[in-house]
């Protein structure tokens, strides 16, 4: 487990070190986890890095660097939540206006009963790491390999404490809900994430790659990773199937409609597929660009941005796209509606809302 995660949360300069709090003007700094310091309130906030928008009811709201969290009414007033943490976040997930879900680095999971306004801790990496040790610990039998590399993998994560992140967070409705990140880290929740159980045996994804997005399309539920993962939601078997891709590079989202499925990663690679991932087409975004973000749309388009500051849109669900005039072109790493024809963008410099013609 000594290779790099290369998510799209790091094409920014995140930053990792704990907020250092001086006990007196002579005394040694002490160190304060990001896990139990409140996300500090700044007028900078809106302006920071930001990797992850949605819409909870008609209300945006975004996350980003050190626990910031942000929401609005108009996409222009911006007001900063209160949040437990100040460690880096990097997706959001509204299944309803009020209840929503918030994941990142330090295995952190949010949760909000208030539209965003409020978040709670619902757990953290250490805690995840405690749960896969135990829950794999007793079912390895030495005679059966997958188990072992489970159990062995479990152990190493709690040994390691709460560093591995949470990339992506999916919740169907207030009840039930995946996050996913890296390693093949995999939690499931039936109960709006008061318990979670491993999900990483129900996984396909023998060599444990990282898992970057998880979003429903194509009429069921897909998982995007690194070289070219994708993954297939079975209903009946409650696992995630290996789906075959004609691309090995890394994949940083998901989108769709329920009868097309779009994935999108590096160098400006797309797939789409119209027969729930059985086959895939390449599309021809006509940029070479990271596509980090995207969105289908209430009209029926699919917009796709570049941590480039790409904007493109496609009116033929997703076979082709065109690139749009925006009036700031700056890194973008997610995407969300923001009404009257706009869409607003996170990225790099905050939140931009762009009027897309």
């Amino acid at each position: 487990m000594e290779r790099d995660v290369q998510y799209k949360a790091l094409l920014i300069p995140v930053v990792m070190g704990a907020a250092m709090i001086a006990a007196s003007a002579t005394a040694e700094p002490v160190f304060q986890s990001p896990l139990v310091q409140p996300a500090v309130k700044s007028a900078l906030a809106l302006r920071a890095p930001l990797n992850a928008l949605a819409m909870a009811g008609k209300r945006l709201v975004t996350a980003g660097q050190r626990g910031h969290i942000l929401y609005s009414e108009d996409g222009k007033n911006w007001t900063q939540a209160e949040v437990p943490v100040s460690s880096d976040l990097t997706a959001l997930s509204f299944p309803s206006p009020l209840q929503g879900w918030a994941v990142g680095h330090k295995g952190v999971v949010l949760h909000t009963i208030d539209g965003g306004a409020t978040w709670a801790k619902q757990l953290d990496g250490k805690q995840a790491a405690d749960l896969l040790a135990k829950y794999y610990g007793k079912s390895a039998h030495a005679s059966d390999a997958a188990a072992a590399k489970l159990k062995q993998d479990a152990e190493g994560f709690a040994a390691q404490g709460a560093d591995k992140p949470f990339l992506d967070v999916w919740f169907e409705d207030d009840k039930n809900g995946f996050v996913v990140g890296a390693f093949n880290l995999i939690l499931r929740t039936e109960d709006g994430g008061q318990s979670w159980t491993p999900w990483m045996d129900r996984v396909d994804n023998p060599k444990a790659l990282h898992l970057y997005a998880i979003r429903p399309a194509g009429g069921t539920v897909f998982i995007a990773g690194e070289q070219g993962l994708v993954l297939k939601y079975d209903r009946a078997q409650r696992r995630f199937t290996g789906v075959e891709l004609p691309y090995r590079g890394t994949l940083f989202g998901v989108t769709g409609t329920p009868a097309m499925a779009l994935v999108y990663g590096l160098r400006g690679n797309a797939y789409r597929s119209t027969d729930g991932g059985a086959n895939w087409t390449k599309v021809d975004t006509g940029v070479n660009a990271g596509l980090t973000g995207g969105l289908v749309r209430a009209d029926g388009s699919v917009v796709l941005a570049s941590q480039a500051g790409q904007v493109l849109v496609s009116t033929d669900a997703g076979a082709s796209f065109n690139r749009v005039k925006v009036a700031t072109a700056a890194p973008t790493f997610s995407v969300a509606e923001a009404g009257n024809g706009a869409v607003a963008l996170a990225g790099l410099g905050g939140v931009r809302v762009e009027a897309l013609k």
